[in-house]
């Protein structure tokens, strides 16, 4: 049996409430740092790497709260412990913009998905979202909160390489399967849950902990889906339009181009008001953050520049940079560049992480 401790509560903070609202939350396992994007990832945690301006998971609870269309009680974030104090002021941050409680649980051993959420079993109670703070969606439907489950799923081309759900004539999950080597189903689950009962789910997964029920050496939530499955509960898919993935430098770079595109297509003004232009050009769709000053200067299409940044004599198309960083005599496409980076050259598809030099 497994001695299953969960790490102790560090912050719970409160926001101002609206005087009613139903018992949703949130939980965000996002203790993994993102190795494959290093190195980005080395001084910051994935999930907080700004897309378009605003963090991955700021993203992914704001779509999700669009979705749910209900408050939201309580977003838990489950972080390494190593991710400091810093990390856990901004993700609170953003839990009180969307006026719901912040809370940080920690998970330091990676033992799998199922351990993850268990360690914020404290507030598995009520309808809760379970997303995994590495991906991005965009869907125009409404949760149906009648059945038991739903699995946020999205049609693909190569199903072998995802987790997919096979479903019966009535449109219900009799299946989960994980990387099938025959087809079997092309709707494969991106990682958001909704579970009408934060109890069920708790009680299932603390039985995997307690019985020592692995697959790899690690508690996988989908055993726990599948008991749920065969004790009669009802699980439906919820089908999402877009899936943008945030996995590594190329992938990152793609989504921050895409959701540039629809946040343009909205109507969402992504240009900052100050920004200082000197002979300079900006192709939308660009988010452009507070502070920044071009001079002879092309930016866009699809390209992120964060609060600060200085960009002289240089190109940037289709590209992601962070805050307060330097760029000049740069020719840039299908570029990553971290923050408080000085960067002079003629590279073209770059990576650099924070606080480097290139001159």
């Amino acid at each position: 049996m497994l001695n299953f401790e969960v790490s102790p509560l560090q912050h719970s903070f409160f926001s101002v409430q609206h005087s009613t609202f139903n018992n949703m939350k949130i939980i965000v396992p996002m203790a993994g740092r993102g190795s494959r994007l290093r190195p980005h990832t080395l001084t910051v945690p994935k999930p907080l790497i700004p897309i378009a301006g605003k963090p991955i998971v700021h993203r992914l609870v704001e779509d999700i709260a669009n979705v749910i269309n209900q408050e939201i009680e309580e977003i838990a974030f489950i972080i390494h412990e190593d991710f400091g104090v810093q990390v856990e002021k901004d993700l609170i941050a953003i839990a009180e913009k969307l006026g719901s409680k912040g809370t940080i649980y920690y998970q330091n051993q990676a033992l799998g998905t199922a351990h993850a959420i268990m360690c914020a079993k404290e507030s598995m109670s009520g309808p809760i979202v379970v997303a995994y703070a590495d991906t991005l969606f965009r869907a125009d439907f409404t949760l149906d909160t009648s059945a038991d489950s739903v699995i946020w799923v999205k049609q693909v081309e190569d199903p072998s390489a995802f987790g997919v759900v096979q479903l019966n004539e009535s449109n219900q999950i009799v299946d989960f399967v994980e990387k099938p080597k025959d087809f079997v189903s092309d709707l494969a689950i991106i990682g958001i849950y909704y579970f009408k009962s934060g109890e069920a789910l708790r009680d299932e997964l603390q039985y995997l902990l307690d019985n020592n029920v692995v697959k790899g050496g690690e508690y996988q939530l989908t055993d726990g889906l599948e008991n749920m499955k065969v004790k009669g509960l009802k699980f439906v898919p919820g089908k999402v339009d877009e899936w943008m993935d945030c996995g590594n430098k190329n992938v990152t770079v793609e989504t921050n181009s895409r959701m540039l595109n629809f946040l343009h297509n909205d109507g969402e003004h992504l240009v900052d008001y100050d920004v200082k232009l000197e002979n300079s050009t900006i192709i939308p769709p660009c988010y452009i953050g507070p502070d920044v000053i071009l001079v002879n200067a092309t930016v866009g299409p699809n390209v992120s520049l964060g609060k600060g940044c200085h960009v002289i004599d240089s190109t940037i198309k289709n590209s992601l940079v962070q805050n307060n960083s330097h760029i000049k005599n740069a020719s840039l496409d299908n570029a990553m560049i971290g923050s408080h980076v000085n960067y002079n050259g003629q590279f073209t598809s770059v990576s650099i992480g924070d606080y480097s030099v290139l001159e």
